[in-house]
């Protein structure tokens, strides 16, 4: 993808785009997102998501527990949430907060195939 097309992404769009690269939890969009978007109503974020997950750029997937080859316990991308069950996920504001304690079931951001090739744009 060309440098202007990735220009032509709002800056909400760029932090979720950000965010799929690193699988990071959805609340920690809240990092990239500018001042004005941070103000916006999760509703409002949450489609501006959906229509990125529906150019198939990114993937909305629940953490689940991962094991090793060594035996050592960690987290990874895991089930993805069905697309009928996406808005109401989304427009869950508790999904958009960062867990108490443990982060198996929370709500993470993982790029596509597509979307690896919006985040590693080449200047023109």
């Amino acid at each position: 993808m060309s440098e202007r097309a990735w220009d032509a992404l709002s800056a909400a769009e760029q932090a979720f785009m950000v965010n799929s690269h690193e699988i990071d939890i959805l609340p920690g969009v809240w990092g990239d997102l500018g001042e004005v978007d941070q103000s916006r109503p999760v509703a409002e974020l949450a489609e501006t998501l959906l229509a990125l997950v529906d150019r198939e750029w990114i993937e909305v997937r629940r953490i689940a527990p991962w094991t090793s080859p060594t035996g050592e316990q960690g987290l990874q991308a895991g089930e993805l949430v069905p697309r009928e069950q996406l808005r109401a996920v989304l427009e869950d504001a508790a999904n958009w907060e960062y867990p108490a304690e443990d982060w198996i079931g929370a709500v993470t951001l993982v790029e596509t195939e597509a979307g690896r090739e919006v985040n590693r744009r080449q200047a023109l």
